[in-house]
């Protein structure tokens, strides 16, 4: 019998959530042997290798689990891939929690075309206090591919990867973005998209911690801002501009809220460490 699908995930010092997530991946309604479980351990140092090997032991379904030094995502999507036997790749994060129907609603949603499937993503605070898995428009999310709930065909993955074993761009060594750029390439093809909203997942989203390590938080706005301008240098266009605030519009208004002081505290230091690191990367 032939593999429909894989559901890819790579993972990162988030023991506490993965045994969650990998025990709902293994319980999905379609047979056992039609999908696989492919993860990816980005040199994780906390539980994870021993969430994993219980995961192997008691894995219902194809669980292939991979372990590499820390490469970032794009490395790992790019190893997860490889590993890959599913005529679909669907694509999750560790902090997502896929339902039941997850694997049966994009593998309908495609039913055999040569489709992008993105799925609901509904965040919540806890995985222990689910609401009813039901999509509504303040759920809505304007991201063509992201990868937190995202499939598309293997063949066309093939079609766009860039060279033998790299699919995701792994010039994105730093913050995201890799998913975002893959699905230009998808899109620059003419690849069509289809939004189910019954392929639910949940995806954790805690609230923001009272004490912060502002350091860490400013370290990462600008790695952030860094990869945005890379993803606009590789794909100038209306598209990018909007979606990484690379634009006079959107610098603009930064440059009024800032002069008028509207946002202050921890949002205002975040938002100047973006937009100062894309002015000098510019």
């Amino acid at each position: 019998m032939s593999i429909a699908a894989t559901i890819q995930l790579c993972t990162y010092n988030r023991a506490r959530l993965l045994e969650r997530v990998l025990q709902a991946c293994f319980e999905q309604h379609v047979p056992s042997g039609t999908y696989e479980v492919v993860l990816v351990d980005d040199g994780s140092t906390d539980d994870t290798a021993r969430i994993i090997a219980e995961a192997q032991a008691r894995a219902p379904v194809p669980f292939v689990a991979i372990t590499q030094a820390n490469a970032g995502l794009a490395r790992g999507r790019n190893v997860g891939i490889a590993a890959s036997h599913g005529e679909r790749i669907i694509f999750i994060d560790d902090d997502v929690l896929p339902m039941p129907n997850f694997v049966e609603e994009h593998l309908r949603a495609a039913h055999n075309r040569d489709v992008v499937v993105r799925g609901a993503v509904i965040e919540v605070e806890s995985f222990e206090r689910l609401p009813a898995p039901f999509w509504s428009l303040r759920n809505y999310s304007a991201n063509w591919f992201w990868t937190s709930n995202v499939s598309a065909p293997r063949s066309r993955l093939d079609r766009v990867r860039l060279r033998e074993g790299e699919w995701f761009d792994e010039t994105f060594s730093e913050y995201g973005w890799e998913d975002i750029e893959l699905g230009l390439r998808l899109r620059e093809m003419g690849t069509r998209a289809v939004f189910n909203k019954r392929a639910v997942a949940f995806h954790y989203k805690p609230k923001s911690a009272k004490t912060l390590d502002i350091e860490a938080a400013l370290a990462q706005k600008r790695a952030q801002a860094r990869t945005a301008r890379v993803l606009s240098d590789k794909h100038p266009g209306w598209r990018v501009a909007l979606a990484t605030a690379n634009n006079p519009v959107q610098r603009g208004l930064h440059r009024i809220v800032r002069a008028l002081r509207l946002q202050r505290g921890r949002s205002a230091m975040l938002a100047d460490a973006y937009f100062d690191e894309l002015q000098r990367e510019s």
